[in-house]
């Protein structure tokens, strides 16, 4: 019996470093996406990320009044559209997460993170943000899991003037250099 018991527990661990993984790949796509909303983005791939019945919602003072709230998978679809029509909105985009933290509980999960966005805009300006990210996702009858309610909450932002420069970088000379 206690074989048993063993091989249970450590079924359940896999399972839970299963979710976990799938979690993880799930919110790096959905980066890994928005970070190239343009025209041709495929909005159904992003789409995919998400439960039928879900959420994706700014909070905080700053993002509750930029991105606002939507309660429903077309309402999310319609608003991430807005990104990607003939003049894209993006010239350049790149988002960071880190500082994650998942926990399982059956089939929803929560996961955090910190995120750290830099965008240069259709305007010439340019823009580094950072927010937290708490979002939960429900496992789905086909095992994989998705995006159940996304909220972003800003931390800090700022214009900054430009992200790239010809500038030579700032590294000690080398001693084959000499």
């Amino acid at each position: 019996m206690n074989d048993k018991m063993d091989l249970t527990l450590i079924l359940n661990r896999l399972a839970a470093l299963e979710a976990q993984q799938s979690i993880r790949n799930c919110i790096n796509r959905y980066m890994e996406i928005c970070d190239a909303l343009d025209a041709t983005t495929d909005l159904n791939q992003l789409m995919d990320l998400f439960d039928p019945d879900s959420i994706w919602e700014g909070i905080g003072k700053k993002y509750a009044k930029s991105f606002g709230r939507y309660e429903s998978w077309q309402s999310i679809y319609d608003m991430f559209k807005t990104y990607t029509q003939k003049e894209s909105h993006f010239v350049m985009n790149a988002h960071f997460v880190s500082s994650e933290q998942i926990q399982i509980n059956q089939s929803e999960a929560l996961g955090t993170w910190l995120m750290l966005q830099t965008s240069t805009f259709r305007s010439g300006l340019s823009h580094l943000n950072a927010a937290k990210l708490t979002v939960k996702f429900k496992q789905q009858s086909d095992a994989t899991w998705k995006i159940k309610h996304f909220q972003t909450e800003n931390i800090f932002s700022r214009p900054v003037d430009t992200w790239n420069s010809t500038a030579e970088l700032p590294v000690p000379p080398s001693k084959l250099m000499s």
